[in-house]
């Protein structure tokens, strides 16, 4: 390469490709830390996001200040259905999740990144990597850039979790309707169905002036998840609402033991596949991930890439096994986790502390 070429590259201490959840906050976390960060997206900003949108407290307490005016509305409610069935409701004396519109909520992440130091650039797409001893080459639909540390959050099937290796367990269809209008019924709680198939279920979250409808699948069944869709909007009397979105997407989860670093390069988020198998929730995931993948790359030496993957063996991995093991039971008997959850106090305080963030779900394995 000739100095003309090699100066025509820019490099930056730290590239973030991917700014959902986990990229922004890895990016901001970098920048407030001092470093020349650059936040890289494939997509337009603001953009569309098929996601159920329910935030624990997990990921309210990992959200900077200024993400929290994201939040649409906190329902204290949640009504529980198998199979269609009659629901029944648990409540709290105080909310435990909120809701928020994924576009909005990752708009405001990228703000607060953009706010803390690190450049934004959307609707550019990164197609290789190439890791040198000078640091980390990057092939973009915008030119090359060198990076001292990459943090990839760019999906599951994205680029940066291909080159780290990451091994994936196993992968779901979910699929999803924004519908327009709330009504007074919806407005305060959120519903969950039990599906029939095995492992899968379905939602209904209230934002703002609509309701998103959702189900997932384990991937192949393809017909069997459109049919579980359409039966949950009829049964719900929401099949005549006039849609504003109609969008799926593929959820995937890590193998145990899955890299999630390789030399200079991490993964966070969906990127490294690190989601909950039992409920899919990610969101949490992301948040916790992109954070402590943002502190990493600041450090930027082996040791502080090397505390990454301690990080997510000893936080995220057991959460994860955990969530298998109820994924297992959840699918050999739906009905019987349906009776804990709404027959039982214990198994409906243990939902709610849960949702709140008060305890881990390893503690709701217990």
């Amino acid at each position: 390469m000739s100095d003309a070429e090699q100066g025509s590259i820019e490099h930056w201490d730290v590239v973030v490709v991917g700014a959902g959840p986990a990229g922004a906050s890895a990016a901001r976390v970098a920048a407030d830390r001092g470093r020349r960060v650059l936040l890289l997206d494939a997509a337009r900003f603001p953009r569309y996001k098929t996601c159920g949108g329910g935030l624990i407290g997990t990921s309210l307490a990992l959200l900077p200040p200024s993400a929290l005016a994201a939040v649409e509305g906190r329902v204290a409610t949640t009504s529980f259905s198998l199979r269609g069935g009659p629901a029944r409701r648990v409540r709290s004396t105080r909310p435990f999740l909120a809701l928020v519109r994924r576009e909005v909520l990752d708009q405001a992440l990228v703000d607060a990144a953009v706010e803390a130091g690190a450049t934004f650039r959307d609707h550019v797409r990164v197609s290789r990597l190439v890791e040198s001893a000078e640091g980390v080459r990057l092939s973009t639909s915008a030119g090359g850039l060198t990076a001292g540390v990459v943090v990839g959050a760019d999906g599951s099937s994205g680029v940066v979790g291909r080159h780290v290796g990451v091994r994936i367990a196993r992968s779901d269809l979910g699929l999803e309707v924004e519908l327009a209008g709330v009504g007074a019924d919806w407005s305060q709680r959120v519903h969950l169905d039990w599906g029939r198939g095995p492992g899968t279920y379905g939602w209904v979250f209230p934002k703002g002036d609509r309701l998103t409808v959702g189900v997932i699948q384990r991937k192949g069944e393809g017909a069997a998840t459109r049919d579980y869709l359409a039966r949950l909007l009829d049964g719900l009397g929401l099949a005549g609402r006039e849609r504003l979105h109609d969008s799926g997407h593929l959820t995937r989860w890590r193998e145990a033991g899955s890299p999630v670093r390789r030399g200079a390069v991490l993964v966070a988020g969906d990127a490294a596949g690190l989601l909950e198998p039992w409920t899919r929730e990610g969101i949490s995931y992301a948040l916790r991930s992109g954070v402590a993948a943002g502190e990493a790359a600041a450090g930027g030496d082996d040791a502080a890439l090397a505390g990454y993957e301690a990080y997510v063996a000893r936080e995220l991995e057991p959460e994860q096994r955990a969530g298998a093991r109820l994924l297992r039971v959840f699918e050999r008997a739906p009905g019987l986790v349906h009776l804990l959850v709404t027959r039982t106090g214990v198994g409906a305080r243990r939902f709610v502390r849960f949702s709140r963030g008060e305890v881990g779900l390893r503690v709701l394995h217990r």
